[in-house]
């Protein structure tokens, strides 16, 4: 099936050719088409799709039970979570289908820890990246 962005694209704004972007929004990559003269975005339909499941998971609460294994307590993080990081790196998924995958867990401040998947990237920073 063809991609749209793979297409040229003019802008309707200005009637310019639009070029391929990454944007970085909130530690979720997005495929873009940018207007450098008007400076308008146009995101890709499945990466829009994909960041709306990842704002509802984002603030849905999940509740885990932390179990003692060995001198460890261990959570399990739930189905959906692991799905959309799938979705989001698909080299990742094969290597956690192989492996075990480690991840980075830190103590934020007391009551509040964040497991990262990948090197964390500073927060609400909007990272544009040409393709």
């Amino acid at each position: 099936m063809a991609d749209i962005f793979d297409e040229t694209v003019l802008c309707s704004r200005c009637g310019k050719k639009m070029g391929k972007v990454c944007i970085d929004k909130n530690g979720f990559r997005m495929r873009a088409l940018e207007c450098k003269k008007c400076g308008k975005y146009i995101y890709h339909p499945i990466d829009t799709e994909e960041y709306k499941k990842f704002q509802e998971l984002k603030r849905r609460p999940f509740n885990v039970k932390l179990r003692m294994v060995g001198n460890s307590y261990a959570i399990s993080i739930p189905r959906e979570i692991i799905e959309l990081e799938r979705e989001m790196d698909k080299a990742m998924a094969r290597q956690m289908e192989r492996m075990n995958k480690i991840v980075k867990l830190m103590l934020e401040e007391p009551g509040k820890l964040s497991l990262f998947f990948t090197a964390p990237k500073e927060k609400g920073k909007e990272e544009r990246r040409e393709e």
